[in-house]
């Protein structure tokens, strides 16, 4: 029965990593519109912000106050402010980090990475920002995609 279940278990996670980005595209320097020093972002940015944002950093899980805000409205970019979520795709996956069935379209460059627990990166398409992750267990019913994005990488904006 162990084996059985170990099988299945890893079954599931190959399979689950096998096409997690809908459009991978990774963002080079040269493509970006928006081109800072690393001062300039250190300036600009809080130390949290510019280790998610230009180190490619994680923030700890359930500490963005953006975690549980489902207020309309739209989530940017913190470096550019480029709008990369509309409040309506958000919803709660649990996992601690503010989380969305879909990205405004262009707006999200998608990366491999080197891990498979990871799958694919998610960066800003404008600033080249690292946001988070995209995984396929996002809600079946939509997209069945998870953009698992730093809270600290966004900044929203509510409705009107």
């Amino acid at each position: 029965m162990l084996y059985k279940s170990i099988l299945v278990f890893i079954v599931a996670l190959l399979t689950s990593y096998n096409s997690c980005a809908q459009k991978v595209s990774k963002t080079e320097p040269q493509t970006l519109k928006v081109l800072k020093t690393e001062d300039e972002w250190r300036k600009q940015l809080s130390d949290k912000a510019f280790y998610v944002l230009r180190q490619g950093g994680t923030e700890r899980a359930f500490s963005s106050s953006l975690n549980k805000n489902y207020a309309a409205g739209i989530y940017v970019c913190k470096g550019c402010k480029t709008p990369l979520f509309k409040s309506e795709h958000k919803f709660n996956s649990g996992t601690g980090w503010p989380s969305f069935d879909r990205a405004i379209e262009g707006n999200i460059a998608y990366a491999k990475n080197g891990s498979a627990h990871y799958g694919y990166e998610e960066h800003c398409a404008v600033c080249g920002g690292h946001l988070g992750h995209i995984f396929n267990d996002g809600p079946h019913e939509t997209t069945g995609k998870r953009h698992c994005i730093n809270g600290v990488a966004l900044e929203f904006i509510p409705k009107n």
